[in-house]
């Protein structure tokens, strides 16, 4: 099979056994720095894909995807509700009233958001009932004015289902300061833990009761709550079923509640990688102390093959291919392992934690009990690019110096 000369030399030596075993050493460990960096990538990036999707599934699962809402209330929400079920992305929609408001119970008081729904229909929009830990949320019956709270809500007020607070909610008026409160009592219903920061800020009536605290007719809502199949569509879906509803009509979306939290997460994620990426880029970059003393072993070598004719072009790829067979080794080890590690991850973080005796991740402590990780086949693609054009720019310097070596001046003491 024919083979360029270049090519067939510089695997030969990258095979050979070196009369220097520093130089075997300092490649070998070039190759071992590449692979960790490389794993090390992998699996860090996977972690923070974990994360992420256990932030979306949480805290996306609680809030509206998107929101078509009246500009005063909607005496009849299934209009809306129809026609946004027109649109293919839309999977569900069911009525909702928020408010903005303060709980208060034994002298003790904290900002809530109220969200008034269906308890028959929410499990079409909402993950809560998934997620309820005393209680249920089909006890939120219209008229009895009942609520259904955060862990972290009734952690703080040491609530119990049938524990009683009170709901302040501020009403505009015709008096000096211009806003008066007004409370209403309510009884705990339910508690739910969905492992974000929603367990502390958020809140569940019955949207009847949110009719009435509002001051509306019975059957009045704010708008209709949607959900949808791809959740980055939000914009512009809610944006085209309120444009066919008309002028009575105005849309929101999870990207004006959540976004920056989601946006801080990208960012980090990205930063991380750059991070890591220096790792990568140390460990190929050692290539380099590795060909340029392979350069210099292999003088009296390079000397030959340029006086039988080989041109600086061949000699120069000689070490080129020896050094990107390097990273190439390196990078597809690391990668391999970083694969087999990042879908590993969680049940060797439990194992580790079953043989130590101690919760590395405690549901007391961490939003999460366990270490989430998710491998995504583009991550690993772009990683291990990255290691295989860093492991063949590292190889230019050094092959270029050999191409620049003058037979005469390399064999004078040979």
């Amino acid at each position: 099979m024919f083979r360029p000369l270049s090519i067939f030399i510089g695997a030969r030596y990258t095979r050979a056994k070196r009369r220097n075993h520093f130089i075997s050493f300092i490649s070998m460990t070039s190759m071992i720095g590449l692979a960790l960096g490389v794993l090390a990538m992998i699996v860090v990036l996977s972690v923070m894909n974990g994360f992420q999707r256990e932030m979306s599934s949480r805290i996306l699962g609680m809030v509206p995807h998107a929101v078509i809402a009246g500009v005063t209330p909607l005496d009849d929400w299934k209009p809306a509700a129809a026609a946004a079920m027109k649109n293919p992305e839309v999977t569900a929609a069911v009525p909702f009233t928020e408010m903005e408001g303060m709980f208060s119970y034994k002298g003790s008081m904290q900002p809530i958001q109220i969200s008034g729904v269906d308890p028959a229909l929410e499990h079409k929009v909402s993950i809560v009932a998934q997620h309820i830990t005393q209680g249920r949320l089909e006890d939120l019956k219209a008229g009895e004015f009942g609520v259904v709270v955060g862990e972290i809500t009734a952690r703080r007020f040491r609530l119990n289902v049938g524990d009683k607070l009170t709901l302040i909610v501020p009403e505009v008026s015709n008096a000096p300061g211009g806003i008066t409160p007004r409370l209403q009592r309510l009884t705990v219903v339910g508690v739910f833990k969905v492992g974000a920061e929603l367990d502390g800020s958020m809140a569940l009536i019955n949207v009847a009761d949110a009719a009435q605290m509002q001051r509306w007719k019975p059957d009045q809502v704010q708008g209709v709550r949607l959900a949808l199949k791809d959740l980055y569509t939000a914009p512009q879906v809610s944006a085209a079923i309120v444009a066919g509803l008309g002028a009575d009509y105005r849309a929101d979306d999870w990207t004006h509640t959540q976004g920056s939290l989601f946006s801080a997460m990208k960012m980090e994620k990205t930063m991380i990688g750059l991070l890591l990426l220096m790792i990568v880029a140390v460990a190929a970059f050692n290539i380099i102390a590795t060909l340029i003393m392979v350069v210099n072993d292999k003088g009296a070598d390079i000397a030959i093959l340029r006086t039988i004719g080989a041109t600086p072009g061949q000699i120069m790829t000689i070490f080129m291919v020896q050094g990107t067979v390097i990273g190439i080794v390196g990078t597809i080890i690391g990668g391999v392992l970083g694969v087999i590690a990042a879908i590993n991850v969680s049940e060797m973080v439990g194992w580790l934690e079953r043989v130590t005796g101690q919760h590395i991740f405690s549901s007391d402590v961490y939003f999460i009990n366990n270490l989430p990780s998710q491998l995504q086949w583009e991550d690993v693609v772009l990683i291990c690019s990255a290691g295989f054009i860093l492991s063949f720019l590292a190889t230019l310097y050094p092959a270029w110096r050999a191409a620049q070596i003058q037979p005469a001046y390399a064999l004078r003491y040979e």
